[in-house]
């Protein structure tokens, strides 16, 4: 009997061992996918890191794929447990982001500012969707969706809806600033993007919509519901509160700056403050959201957890087989 058990653990082992290599060796076919393609795709690759070091609005393009590959490998367990290729789903995903790729170089549709930026980055994604799904298969992919779609992140915004996005906050931003002022009893008028206070006038342009600040708090926002929330509906919630959130920071942001100067020191319009304290309405954004997850994770608790009703299942099917 002891031999039997010894054996049957020795084949376990054997058995564990040829599968972590088998993984070990699709990792790296995966790697060397990936390394190809940016070298296929050199000059998106290139361009797109000069842009994201280029433009306030996509500075986070840069740090995206490296978030992605940290979620792969903490959630690798689950992931990487049952690495089944799919190579007809994968051929298509890769044929889908070549035609995405000559449909851009092709000029088939205006490419005014950085419309082939865009549409290039998401080829090269559609590229490592296919090579995700080549190597590990359509059930590793379900496992790892978050992960895979977070690198659409790195799929900068064509100029024109970033326009509209940046004029959205610029708007939300002089309202809100606006009628801060008027509840602190400062007066004030307003008339489009600037604000009239007394002895200074505030412009709220472009460089004041907090468009970078308010992309990393979204991108805070979705990470943060995707580890501590379990429902759909509340992660996208959560998500879906760094819009609002920017522009009370912004509109917090431009009201005390606006403040010091008057009463304090004019200096505070063009200090530091004004240039770096970003951060500083930024951690006063996280300690409003603090709460607010906290309050969503208590409401999961009253739920049982998928993996608790899963366990309860089995239980009551093996007693009634007993």
């Amino acid at each position: 009997m002891g031999y039997i058990l010894f054996e049957t653990a020795l084949h376990a082992t054997e058995t564990m061992r040829d599968t972590d290599n088998k993984v070990i060796k699709k990792h790296a076919a995966f790697a060397a996918f990936v390394a190809v393609s940016v070298l296929v795709f050199w000059k998106t690759a290139s361009a797109l890191v000069a842009y994201s070091l280029s433009r306030e609005s996509s500075s986070h393009i840069i740090l995206i794929p490296f978030v992605s590959l940290f979620l792969l490998y903490s959630e690798r367990k689950r992931i990487f447990a049952f690495p089944r290729p799919s190579a007809g789903p994968a051929i298509g995903l890769i044929c889908v982001g070549v035609a995405i790729y000559l449909f851009a170089t092709w000029s088939l549709y205006p490419q005014g500012g950085n419309a082939l930026l865009p549409a290039a980055t998401l080829s090269l994604i559609f590229f490592w969707f296919g090579g995700f799904l080549l190597f590990y298969g359509i059930e590793a992919a379900r496992t790892a969706a978050f992960p895979l779609l977070f690198l659409l992140l790195m799929v900068p915004l064509p100029d024109g809806i970033l326009y509209r996005v940046v004029n959205l906050l610029q708007k939300g931003s002089t309202e809100l600033s606006y009628l801060l002022f008027r509840a602190a009893a400062v007066p004030v008028l307003k008339q489009g993007f600037l604000l009239y206070l007394p002895g200074v006038t505030i412009e709220v342009a472009e460089e004041c919509s907090g468009i970078r600040s308010s992309v990393a708090l979204f991108i805070t926002c979705l990470l943060a519901a995707h580890l501590f929330l379990r429902t759909t509906w509340r992660q996208a919630f959560f998500a879906l509160l760094a819009l609002p959130l920017a522009i009370i920071k912004n509109g917090i942001r431009i009201v005390t700056l606006s403040l010091l100067s008057i009463y304090v020191d004019p200096s505070f319009l063009a200090g530091r403050l004004h240039r770096d304290g970003g951060f500083v309405f930024f951690l006063l954004m996280l300690a409003i959201l603090a709460p607010v997850l906290r309050v969503l994770q208590k409401s999961e608790g009253r739920i049982a957890s998928p993996n608790l009703v899963s366990g309860a299942k089995a239980k009551e099917e093996f007693a009634r087989g007993a």
